[in-house]
């Protein structure tokens, strides 16, 4: 006799509710560190409801269908948000799967004795997961990539700040690699602060920069450039010596820019430059 699979399920969904609650809480990586029980059932309870109210003993087959499309919207939310907390693929993939072996252990009490039902039953079921589960990884690494992008931006941002260090002096201390991008980054952020600030000297510190090649060479003329149309003369400091040895083995010309050896030497030349004169005062004793 054939069963209508959608039709046992929607009558059963407290049974598979509590199943498939039983399940997730059972595993031994259940973050709740995470997500509370609380809102793992509330989150569960909202999605078996929009899967029960959509599917159909014809549907079942096609997650593909428009009629699904409710279900996927909460599934996607569901795991772009899980990306964001800090779930790992597996967990998330598990919030899925243990809801079919929820829904496939109600079937196998239900549709007793009759094993042909009981495996068309489970096919339909299977591929319907199977499908939602698709779109559950699919959905999660989009999520984690937005997350991946978000941060590197905030650390681009936090590892290229411009320091006001004089009136009139800014520097830039680069730490780490310097590509393409984040040259633009830095020149954009050194410019706007040019604007702001006012300021005639710009110092670029690389003495974070692990390595310096002929493209970064590039990039950092490329800034040198943008300063000085800028109205801003700059300087660059943090040459050690197997950086400077670097720079003469590939031929670069490094001769038009004023370099230094440390931060604490531009500065001193920028106040030269500025005929500024920092002086130590004697403290005054005290009479006893």
């Amino acid at each position: 006799m054939k069963t209508d699979v959608a039709k046992l399920l929607q009558k059963k969904r407290g049974q598979v509710l509590e199943y498939w609650m039983t399940k997730q809480l059972a595993d031994s990586a259940l973050r709740e560190d995470l997500m509370s029980n609380e809102e793992l059932r509330e989150q569960s309870n909202e999605l078996l409801d929009s899967l029960l109210r959509s599917i159909s003993d014809q549907n079942m087959v096609d997650a593909d269908t428009t009629e699904l499309d409710g279900v996927k919207e909460i599934l996607s939310g569901i795991s772009i948000s899980r990306a964001k907390q800090g779930f790992s693929p597996r967990e998330t993939g598990l919030y899925v799967f243990s809801l079919k072996d929820a829904l496939n252990q109600v079937l196998q009490e239900e549709v007793k004795g009759d094993m042909n039902a009981l495996y068309a039953a489970s096919q339909k079921v299977n591929k319907l997961i199977d499908g939602l589960g698709i779109v559950t990884f699919e959905t999660f690494i989009k999520g984690r990539e937005d997350v991946i992008l978000r941060q590197t931006d905030e650390i681009t941002e936090i590892s290229t700040p411009v320091i006001r260090v004089w009136d009139g002096i800014l520097a830039l201390p680069i730490i780490g690699t310097l590509d393409s991008s984040r040259t633009q980054v830095v020149m954009e952020n050194l410019l706007e602060e040019i604007v702001a600030s006012g300021s005639t000297i710009a110092i670029l510190d690389i003495s974070g920069v692990p390595a310096v090649d002929s493209l970064v060479a590039q990039h950092l003329i490329k800034t040198v450039a943008a300063t000085r149309l800028m109205g801003a003369e700059c300087i660059i400091s943090g040459i050690r010596p197997e950086i400077a040895q670097t720079v003469v083995h590939l031929g670069i010309d490094l001769s038009n820019i004023v370099t230094k050896a440390t931060l604490a030497h531009a500065l001193k030349f920028a106040f030269e430059t500025m005929r500024l004169s920092v002086n130590k005062i004697a403290k005054e004793k005290t009479a006893e």
